[in-house]
């Protein structure tokens, strides 16, 4: 299996742009939960909503990106690899926006997720693709989530998701209402949008669970953003970016940037915080892009077919693990300490326990989480794994196991 496999836990964050230079800024996940980036005008973050931070590990794929020179973002909403929960307050600037319009609505849907295991629950938003219900949203929104709850703005329907699809580099996942039918769907953009043109950012402001809307005009169409997850070292970059001046806000990842004429030029993804708000959308060619690969069922080195890997260990302290694909922290020296062990699974049939620390990972040598992330890189359900580890009293063991399959994303 191509691409991140699975981690049970929440999202990365987007970092930068090129006007920024230094000053400190807080990216949040929740109203309770911070962590420190760069930029000069403002913050920036992704754009998920209400997300809890925690470290559920499975086989994870860490294909962080060094830092380079732009500033670091965070990313604006999602249980998963996206954002949940930001609110504005202290430096934090308040985004500007309106509720939506019947017409910015069409063919928008809210995105509620819950973690495995911990009841944690995020959101976002998304964009529906065909009358019988496939989504486009960010893989962030819905990264490391358990259960995934469509709501189509428009009509109040409701269903279950699961992911057809995605690509963690590119920030894209496709997903699938179950019993969908007839659904009205969003018009993508055929002409190339332009700097200056007039935009429209909609969303699920703050995880409300109703759409707003923010207008703003595109100020770049080649913006840089560099993606880290909270608390994370690991980070990678997404170029070629629409940068706007529309106040995208958290919740808002995964729904559409309009032109003036209501057609989708973009995914709103990214986003400042401070007293100047910039937003960051993937530009709409692209995502789609991304769409007809995973439509096409052949997984490529970062397209991944269907479910994540799942190792099914969770990570104590100093390592955080947020959604499939991103271990976060440092290690704590050599090894990877066990918190948790989710039973049923791979670690649970090893005779993994919590305390025990991992030491090889297929041969590898494992000083930290994402080490974990790094050994599993492009594994696929039904692969097997060889884990060594010492238990609790010092005594090494070794087994092989069998990965299982990530409970949604």
């Amino acid at each position: 299996m191509a691409g991140a496999p699975g981690i049970d836990g929440r999202a990365r964050e987007p970092a930068g742009s090129a006007h920024v230079e230094e000053a400190t800024v807080r990216t949040r996940r929740d109203p309770e939960t911070t962590a420190a980036v760069r930029r000069r005008p403002g913050r920036i973050h992704r754009m998920r909503a209400a997300g809890v931070a925690t470290l559920l590990v499975g086989a994870v794929a860490c294909s962080a990106a060094p830092a380079v020179a732009t500033p670091t973002l965070a990313r604006a909403g999602g249980p998963g690899g996206g954002f949940g929960g930001y609110a504005a307050s202290g430096a934090y600037a308040t985004a500007v926006s309106t509720p939506a319009t019947a017409q910015q609505s069409a063919g928008v849907v809210l995105i509620e997720t819950v973690l495995p295991y911990q009841n944690a629950q995020a959101a976002g938003t998304g964009m529906v693709l065909t009358a019988s219900g496939q989504v486009l949203t960010n893989y962030h929104v819905v990264e490391g989530a358990g259960t995934i709850t469509v709501t189509v703005a428009a009509t109040g329907q409701s269903f279950q998701a699961t992911v057809v699809g995605a690509d963690s580099s590119a920030d894209v996942a496709l997903l699938q209402l179950t019993g969908a039918s007839g659904l009205t769907t969003v018009k993508a953009d055929d002409e190339q949008a332009q700097v200056d043109d007039t935009v429209t950012a909609v969303g699920n402001a703050g995880g409300t669970g109703t759409l707003t809307a923010a207008a703003g005009t595109i100020s770049s169409l080649t913006a840089s953003v560099t993606a880290a997850s909270d608390g994370s070292s690991a980070s990678e970059t997404l170029s070629s970016m629409i940068e706007t001046t529309a106040d995208v806000v958290s919740g808002d990842s995964g729904g559409p940037l309009f032109d003036a004429e209501g057609e989708v030029v973009g995914i709103d993804t990214a986003a400042s915080v401070g007293v100047q708000i910039d937003g960051y959308a993937i530009p709409i060619a692209r995502a789609l892009a991304v769409v007809g690969q995973i439509r096409s069922g052949t997984e490529t080195s970062s397209v991944r077919i269907g479910p994540a890997a799942f190792l099914g260990v969770e990570l104590s302290s100093g390592v955080a693990a947020y959604g499939y694909g991103y271990a976060r922290g440092a290690g704590l020296g050599s090894g990877a300490t066990v918190s948790h062990v989710v039973t049923g699974t791979a670690a649970a049939i090893a005779g993994l326990q919590a305390g025990d620390v991992i030491t090889t990972l297929n041969g590898r040598a494992i000083g930290s989480a994402s080490d974990v992330s790094a050994a599993l890189v492009g594994a696929n359900p039904g692969d097997q794994v060889t884990i060594g580890w010492t238990d609790t009293s010092g005594s090494p063991h070794t087994a092989t196991v069998t990965l299982g399959a990530s409970p949604v994303a």
